[in-house]
């Protein structure tokens, strides 16, 4: 299970912008992740909950938005979301796509208790 090392990596980057901030502790921990970021979202929380035990993070909530697959065609130019695993543009039926959001997973906001 990967998510434990993103969770490790998350938590280093929370505690460090926590410490930037002089924050004493985390309430409320914002992430985005993409559908084809190979990250399970319920696996993400399980591993947060249990590596956040006696860190800045103890009492923090985890919320998880879930980011649907963008793509650009490259044909057309138009933006659109992959639907049901469909890599074809929707507009002109084109294949040379360009994957623009979806892929990753991202550290939105934190709320820090100064």
């Amino acid at each position: 299970m990967h998510e434990f090392s993103v969770v490790q990596s998350l938590m280093g980057l929370i505690e460090q912008n926590a410490i930037q901030n002089n924050a004493k502790s985390v309430s409320k921990v914002i992430v985005k992740i993409g559908k084809m970021s190979g990250i399970e979202p319920h696996l993400l929380k399980i591993a947060f909950d249990t590596f956040k035990e006696k860190t800045m993070c103890e009492n923090a909530d985890l919320e998880i938005i879930i980011q649907d697959v963008v793509a650009k065609c490259e044909d057309c130019n138009k933006e659109f979301v992959i639907e049901d695993n469909r890599f074809v543009c929707p507009f002109c039926k084109g294949y040379n796509l360009q994957i623009i959001d979806g892929e990753d997973m991202y550290l939105m906001s934190l709320e820090l208790d100064i």
